[in-house]
């Protein structure tokens, strides 16, 4: 039996697609972040440095992040805005749902398109 490519592949991106977009990151005041949660952050610097990573530890003057085995210490003088990463159920929701009416939709068109 021929393997379908085409499927394989469409399948592999929508499971991508939904597990990547399930995230977004919120603006989070310095002072409010919970250092007992090992969340994701994003880090916009003063001068326009971008940094990113895991919590590692914070305290009143400086944040430690670490992304890929490497850790970096950022200045709370040195920070512009500051993100979380939070999971975002209506993303997920609405990839989960709209995905595939999509697909079933676009499949139609084709479909349509070919035989008529």
């Amino acid at each position: 039996m021929e393997k379908n490519y085409f499927e394989e592949t469409f399948i592999f991106i929508i499971i991508f697609n939904l597990f990547q977009s399930c995230y977004s990151y919120k603006s989070i005041d310095y002072n409010n972040i919970e250092t007992n949660k090992k969340q994701k952050f994003e880090i916009k610097g003063v001068g326009g440095t971008y940094s990113e990573g895991r919590l590692v530890s914070k305290n009143e003057k400086t944040m430690v992040l670490e992304n890929k085995g490497q850790t970096q210490t950022i200045s709370k003088e040195e920070i512009y805005d500051v993100k979380v990463r939070k999971f975002s159920f209506l993303k997920t929701l609405g990839l989960t749902v709209l995905i595939p009416i999509a697909a079933y939709i676009g499949l139609a068109i084709v479909a349509i398109i070919v035989f008529f």
